[in-house]
């Protein structure tokens, strides 16, 4: 071959070995890309699904929950808190012999050998057997694996809700159930805030064998700690439990189906004490009835009776409806619309002043001036005091009440409610309704909750008093007030004085409700008193509610006593020192004298006075005394009247009597 040959030759095997070597690299680069690219794949796209994968096939799960946010009175008391405590776990994979294991072990932890087998048999690597151990439990558990050498039982720390004085505030506080969910109360309503941080953490596991490599635990994702917050309370531990003596008491003399009671600061609303009774131990909640988890002071409704004259009064005041001194004769039980209201056991006081009836809870008397109030007027005053509506308190299942809508009101309607019948309301709207009253006429936003720390102790958020709005005006809040507290001094509400302190309320009597609305139950009642002391500068307005005495039923006879003691302890609690003139409860202690000529001034609406066995003469004067005009019809004495005796009528209504000669020998009695 020529050299000319050779050399194009030697050339064309140079390109080719260039060309390969280029592809070669190519290959190697794209090679390094597909390998890179995988990688990256794997590590930014499907690092989370694989890496859980790993954890799922090679580890056993679990999830650590942090300590739960405490509760505190308004002083720093623990009233709920949460302590480590450590449950028992079992690894089913470990067990050698399920039978020994369950017979040995049930007896030390209080189980049946039975349902530790039943643990055992869900296989895997790990089964909760029992939650929050007792110390002697832990004790007997850990001498157990000792002197058998298990490796298939072992112990997690877990927070277990604790309430440190059991029955204390139960029904404001709420309970905790599975999973740190707060199910009532407070727990309830703040759960988001003081549920504790979660932690999933996993127990490498040893796929041959299926046993735990020890000291494995690996953390997905980083653990912030415990950032739940602290729930401070206006409740004061100390008047909460005083409060709740004297309803324990209650139960035991009066043995009623329930009692409530509920004490604000009516300066600024803040709730010092609620409770009701029966109640339950938080601790143990699934040992005592659904019916006793209740916060009667928010959740349930009533009609309350004498105590809803408060507000009738102080309506009819600010209207210039009626003056302390204005005259009304009572007969003891007047119709309104064929409906029937009398006094208590039908009691009949005769001539007396506003402020009698207010002292001596007179219901006709009452229900003439809610007709003079009328309907609207009387409805928008309710309103006014908060009733018919949710006060907003930080706690969950607030009740709204029930009012009447006033275009659909009879008179009937009218009259009853003047009474504190025909509408329902909760506890706290009217022990807010009252505090209104001790506020100089201002009515108050309540609150039971105080502030919420952060975990650091820092203020996250703090409540402050919330004025709502004027109810009445404040030279007719000091003219109710001087009315109330004449209640306490020399009327129905003697038993709730306490010697050496102004205090002002009323007492409340009411037939409770059937279950289906329909009507009264007889023999059933509701008593209650609502007030407020010191008079000269109120400190705490206290409410009491006995829920179907036995025996006696009356208000001023069940509750009112109960309030007494309330108020006696709470204020010297308090320090508030005696008032420097109070009123003397023997200044007046019986009810009016009756004298039957008087009659009600300056009235809308009267009540037609019997006039049957009267002369003409006579006859006239009692109606036109009263504002009613009188049609005659013969002569001698009245025989008949147009309208009955005790009707309530708009003044100046015509009332048509007959008149009859007497009978030679007939007597001429009164005819009542």
């Amino acid at each position: 071959m020529d050299p000319k040959t050779r050399k194009k030759r030697a050339r064309q095997e140079q390109n080719k070995i260039a060309g390969n070597m280029t592809w070669g690299v190519a290959f190697v680069w794209l090679l390094i890309l597909v390998l890179v690219g995988r990688y990256g794949y794997l590590q930014l796209v499907e690092g989370d699904r694989l890496a859980e994968r790993v954890r799922v096939t090679t580890g056993e799960g679990r999830v650590i929950q942090s300590t739960r946010g405490q509760i505190l009175d308004r002083t720093g008391h623990e009233l709920a808190t949460s302590l480590m405590m450590k449950s028992l776990f079992i690894d089913p994979n470990n067990v050698r012999d399920p039978y020994d294991v369950a017979s040995k072990l049930a007896p030390l932890i209080g189980m049946t050998e039975d349902e530790i087998l039943d643990d055992i048999a869900q296989g895997g690597g790990f089964v909760w057997v029992k939650h929050y151990l007792s110390t002697d439990e832990v004790d007997a558990v850990k001498h157990l694996n000792q002197t058998e050498e298990y490796n298939c039982l072992g112990f997690q720390d877990e927070p277990n809700r604790y309430y440190p004085n059991g029955m204390l505030a139960a029904n404001v506080l709420g309970f905790v159930g599975t999973d740190d969910i707060g199910l009532d109360g407070i727990e309830q309503a703040y759960d988001d805030m003081m549920k504790g941080d979660k932690r999933e953490t996993f127990i490498k596991m040893d796929n041959a064998s299926g046993d735990r490599i020890l000291d494995s635990i690996f953390t997905r994702g980083s653990y912030k700690g415990n950032q739940c917050k602290t729930i401070e309370l206006t409740i004061d531990a100390t008047m909460q439990f005083m409060v709740e003596e004297a309803l324990d008491d209650a139960m035991v003399d009066n043995n009623p189906v329930a009692v409530t009671a509920v004490v604000m600061n009516p300066k600024n609303g803040d709730v010092l004490a609620m409770a009701s009774r029966p109640s339950y131990d938080p601790n143990h909640f699934d040992d005592y009835p659904m019916e006793n988890w209740q916060n009667r002071a928010v959740s349930r409704i009533y009609e309350p009776g004498s105590t809803f004259k408060s507000i009738v009064a102080a309506a009819a005041l600010e209207e210039g409806v009626v003056a302390p001194n204005d005259w009304f004769l009572d007969p003891g039980v007047v119709e309104v619309s064929e409906r029937r209201i009398q006094n208590a056991d039908g009691e009949r006081f005769g001539s007396v002043t506003f402020a009698d009836i207010v002292a001596h809870s007179i219901n006709t008397g009452f229900a003439l001036i809610g007709l003079d109030l009328g309907a609207d007027r009387l409805t928008s005053y309710a309103k006014k005091f908060g009733f018919g509506e949710q006060t907003g308190i930080e706690l969950p299942a607030e009740e709204a009440g029930i009012l009447f809508d006033p275009d659909e009101m009879r008179d009937s309607d009218i009259a009853t409610m003047a009474i504190g019948q025909s509408i329902a309301v909760t506890p706290l709207q009217l022990v807010r309704a009252m505090s209104a009253i001790a506020n100089d006429g201002i009515l108050m936003k309540p609150h039971i909750v105080k502030a919420i720390r952060n975990a650091d102790g820092s203020i996250y958020y703090e409540t402050h008093p919330e004025e709502v709005r004027r109810v009445i005006t404040s030279v007719t809040d000091k003219t109710l007030i001087g009315l109330l507290e004449g209640v306490v001094t020399h009327g129905g509400g003697k038993k709730a004085a306490v010697k050496g302190y102004r205090i002002a309320g009323k007492t409340g009597t009411a037939q409770k409700i059937k279950p289906d609305g329909a009507g009264y139950m007889d023999g059933h009642y509701i008593a209650s008193f609502c007030g407020f002391a010191p008079v000269e500068d109120p400190q705490i307005t206290v409410l009491v509610i006995v829920d179907d005495p036995s025996g006696i039923y009356y208000g001023g006879q069940v509750a009112a006593p109960v309030a007494s003691r309330i108020f006696k302890s709470l204020l010297r609690y308090l320090k508030v020192e005696p008032s420097s003139d109070p009123f003397a409860a023997s200044e007046r202690t019986t009810k009016p004298t009756i004298n039957e000529n008087s009659t009600k001034m300056e009235s809308v609406q009267v009540i037609v006075p019997e006039v049957i066995g009267l002369d003409a003469v006579d006859a006239r004067r009692q109606l036109e005394a009263v504002g009613l005009v009188m049609e005659s019809e013969g002569q001698g004495r009245a025989v008949s009247q147009s309208i009955s005796p005790n009707v309530v009528v708009p003044r100046g209504t015509v009332v048509a009597v007959r008149f009859a000669p007497e009978a030679p020998s007939a007597s001429t009695g009164n005819g009542g």
